[in-house]
């Protein structure tokens, strides 16, 4: 009997989701003579070892040095929308015939919300006031700054990056560019839309730059040394895709000497991220565990989990599944 193996650890009341689409979709496949699907729920790391090799679909955070063990594998769907360590063909037993697909769109709300809240906290020097409630301190610290008529650009146009610009746009920011791989049309909320190839120019007196785009060798170290030294200090700097499309030593070196106003950062090169790197003390820097994410919002979970039932009526219905990643593309 074939297994769908799901990492259960965040389900809770979804997984009889799971299991509904599951129950219609046997019943499907016995009415036309075929073997019926099992679930098994893993809940930890070590049931994960014991049981992954018999499964033919997998759901979930799995570690990629531990994928290799499903020799049956055939569709990986991964709960996250980036899919950097999922991409190698090393990864698999058998590359050739595994398909790979990913959460894409479960995570545009809170993610949006999560960077909404870093660059009020920036802007409105919230880092500050933290400091002196911890030390008992009753103190004003001055000039503030605001979202409204600020100017925005946001790296990445997709679920992320569009959830934002809607946000920002409705509190009043004046001009909101957004930068993506091919040039083509996107959400009405940018004012302007131009490719990865336009950032330095787009960055001239920018308030903020989001950047909420995949590892890949395009956006592989796309804000650089280079482009950071050209950049306007009053510039908010908040990530929430991969550490790797930022020069981080360089962007420590302007934060800590002031040619950039702060940042709010979850990823990191590496991760975790060291106890005595410098950016911990940096006072204009606002650092969180890779967290803006995951399934701590019940929202995502809910959006995650129909992502993957949706695709999973598909396969039982030997139909085109969707969310496909091109792993030599890596998205």
């Amino acid at each position: 009997m074939p297994i769908i193996g799901i990492w259960a650890n965040y389900l809770a009341h979804r997984a009889a989701h799971i299991e509904d689409t599951v129950a219609r979709g046997n019943a499907l496949l016995i009415r036309e003579g075929k073997e019926p699907y099992t679930i098994r729920y893993f809940q930890s790391a070590e049931e994960v070892q014991e049981g992954i090799a018999d499964c033919e679909i997998l759901y979930g955070y799995f570690p990629a040095d531990v994928i290799k063990q499903a020799e049956n594998l055939i569709w990986l769907h991964a709960a996250s929308a980036g899919v950097d360590a999922l991409l190698s063909d090393d990864v698999y037993a058998h590359p050739e015939k595994v398909i790979l697909t990913h959460s894409n769109g479960s995570y545009g709300i809170t993610i949006s919300e999560y960077m909404v809240m870093m660059i009020l906290m920036l802007m409105r020097r919230q880092i500050e006031y933290n400091r002196l409630q911890i030390e008992r301190t009753w103190k004003n610290v001055g000039e503030i700054r605001s979202i409204y008529g600020s100017r925005v650009v946001i790296v990445g146009t997709g679920d992320i990056g569009t959830n934002l610009a809607r946000r920002l746009k409705a509190m009043g920011a004046s001009k909101i560019i957004g930068l993506r791989r091919t040039l083509k049309a996107a959400d009405p909320a940018f004012d302007t839309i131009g490719t990865l190839e336009h950032l330095e120019e787009a960055l001239k007196g920018a308030d903020v730059l989001a950047l909420c785009v995949p590892a890949t060798s395009e956006t592989n170290g796309l804000l650089s040394r280079e482009i950071i030294a050209k950049m306007d200090p009053k510039t908010f700097v908040v990530n929430v895709g991969r550490g790797s499309a930022i020069d981080q030593e360089a962007l420590t070196e302007a934060l800590k000497e002031g040619r950039l106003a702060g940042a709010g950062l979850d990823v990191f090169t590496p991760e975790p991220l060291p106890k005595d790197d410098p950016l911990y003390d940096l006072p204009n820097v606002i650092l969180t565990p890779h967290v803006a994410g995951n399934m701590s919002l019940s929202y995502t979970s809910d959006l995650n989990v129909d992502i993957f039932c949706r695709n999973l009526e598909r396969y039982f219905s030997g139909e085109e599944l969707h969310h496909v990643v091109d792993r030599k593309l890596g998205y």
